[in-house]
């Protein structure tokens, strides 16, 4: 295995740890750590979207890694507005969040880069 291929891995594994992250920490945050309403918020549903890339990541499609690298910045935004917004601890959850959405972007934009530069540094089949 040639360093490309760890590397590509590795990110491979923070993407998808990352994007697992996000999950956990949206449903953990609006129902038990600081939800906006007492017992749980209906503003876990917002984990939803997230969980649909899930299975492009793992099947190590080379599309999800694209569309996910767009739509993570929807939750880098949440979490900016609610950074500055809400008190602790809901504050430091949303820095997390930030932290963990800055991960999820680059690491998929560092897989796709990759991943292109390998398939077109990969010598072509001889002709027959």
């Amino acid at each position: 295995m040639t360093n490309e291929d760890k590397t590509v891995r590795l990110t491979r594994a923070l993407a998808v740890g990352s994007l697992l992250g996000l999950i956990a920490l949206g449903l953990s945050w609006e129902l038990w750590l600081a939800p906006l309403r007492p017992g749980g918020s209906w503003l876990a549903l917002k984990v939803l979207p997230l969980c649909l890339p899930l299975a492009g990541l793992l099947k190590n499609r080379m599309y999800t890694y694209r569309w996910v690298s767009l739509v993570v910045w929807l939750y880098f935004i949440e979490g900016v507005v609610r950074a500055s917004g809400d008190r602790p601890p809901g504050n430091w959850l949303a820095a997390l969040e930030i932290l963990l959405c800055l991960l999820l972007f680059l690491a998929c934009t560092l897989h796709v880069r990759l991943r292109l530069r390998n398939a077109k540094n990969k010598p072509s089949p001889a002709a027959p």
